[in-house]
């Protein structure tokens, strides 16, 4: 597979200059640009520059609003529901994160919900922002395309409803969880096509229950859920906490936005943030975190294993990696961008290369 290697800046630069062509301020535009290419730069490839296009699709058929009220429709002392007013996820979230970062320094914890909004690509970019504030970030939201049946059914009523988890640590890497409640999130399934490559066994079985590999026949069959009837049940709680709970879509009302690129989706996502400050001492909470994760990493291993992983670790490598290296994208990306920056008459990504 050909790839070439861009920098984070080039990457964060590109989409905001596409973002300001396609009509969405500049403001707004440099925030968009800065969360999709943290993604890119944590190795979240299903959800960063690859949605662009698709992003811009939406945005010129009319299905993004993007001059929104994003507005709080309705609080209490440590809860708030957003109303995202069919903005792009990326500004509902960071507004919904940071509410909630502020109550939950005055309440100890905090939840805030949201409405209308749109996706917003990796759930860790939202629950790692309580990590600047020394608190605990956890995400919830209902997927934008159902790709996951009832157990034993085959009827689409559920998504990848994803959940991440951020906790903050004194000399270790934070641990931050990031994951999908099916075996993997369609945006992999989305860069396995764009990359030219087959899925794992185990991603995708078609409707009689054979493997299915091809990602790009993926409409043919639906993803596995982790734990078999467990990832079921816990999908199906993680769209009534994100989205029924709030208001927004869930099971049969949910847009599929690969394939409606003007209806509004009304996503649903919540994010929760607890400060340890408010349950005891926040240095000792880091430091028994620190010797939790030092204890679980110096443990015995398996024969065949090199390293005990902790969540976080790995894609916290590929910030170092990326930063130094470049962020590698395939050509036909590459290709994907270059048209999308001749219809919007900015520069292409490929004139930038490194920096």
């Amino acid at each position: 597979m050909i790839q070439e290697h861009f920098s984070f800046e080039n990457i964060q630069l590109f989409i905001t200059d596409a973002m300001v062509a396609l009509g969405v301020p500049k403001k707004d535009s440099a925030l968009i640009g800065e969360l999709m290419a943290k993604a890119d730069l944590q190795g979240s490839d299903g959800h960063g520059i690859i949605r662009l296009a698709p992003y811009a699709k939406r945005i010129l058929s009319g299905g993004i609003n993007l001059n929104p009220n994003i507005k709080v429709k309705k609080e209490k002392l440590a809860t708030a529901l957003i109303d995202g007013d069919n903005a792009m996820g990326h500004l509902v979230m960071h507004k919904a994160t940071q509410l909630a970062i502020d109550k939950a320094k005055t309440t100890g914890m905090a939840w805030v919900g949201s409405h209308y909004s749109n996706h917003a690509g990796p759930a860790s970019l939202y629950a790692r922002m309580a990590l600047e504030h020394d608190m605990i970030g956890l995400y919830f939201a209902v997927g934008n395309a159902n790709h996951l049946p009832p157990w034993g059914g085959i009827d689409m009523l559920l998504s990848t409803n994803p959940i991440a988890a951020a906790i903050p640590t004194r000399d270790e890497i934070p641990i931050v969880l990031d994951m999908a409640t099916t075996v993997a999130a369609y945006g992999k399934v989305k860069a396995k096509a764009q990359k030219g490559e087959p899925m794992p066994e185990g991603w995708m079985i078609d409707k009689h229950g054979a493997p299915l590999l091809d990602p790009k026949r993926s409409d043919e069959g639906f993803l596995l859920p982790i734990g078999g009837y467990k990832g079921y049940g816990l999908s199906l709680v993680v769209g009534i906490l994100a989205g029924t709970l709030n208001g927004a879509a869930m099971g049969k009302d949910v847009i599929d936005f690969n394939k409606d690129y003007k209806t509004t989706t009304n996503t649903g996502q919540a994010i929760a943030i607890i400060d340890p400050n408010a349950f005891g001492d926040i240095e000792e909470f880091k430091t028994q975190t620190d010797r939790l994760i030092k204890d679980i990493k110096n443990s015995a291993k398996m024969g065949n294993t090199s390293r005990i992983w902790l969540p976080g670790e790995q894609s916290h490598e590929k910030r170092i990696e990326h930063l130094k290296n470049g962020i590698a994208l395939p050509q036909t990306l590459i290709e994907q961008l270059e048209q999308l920056a001749n219809q919007l008459h900015i520069q292409p990504l490929a004139a930038m290369g490194m920096r």
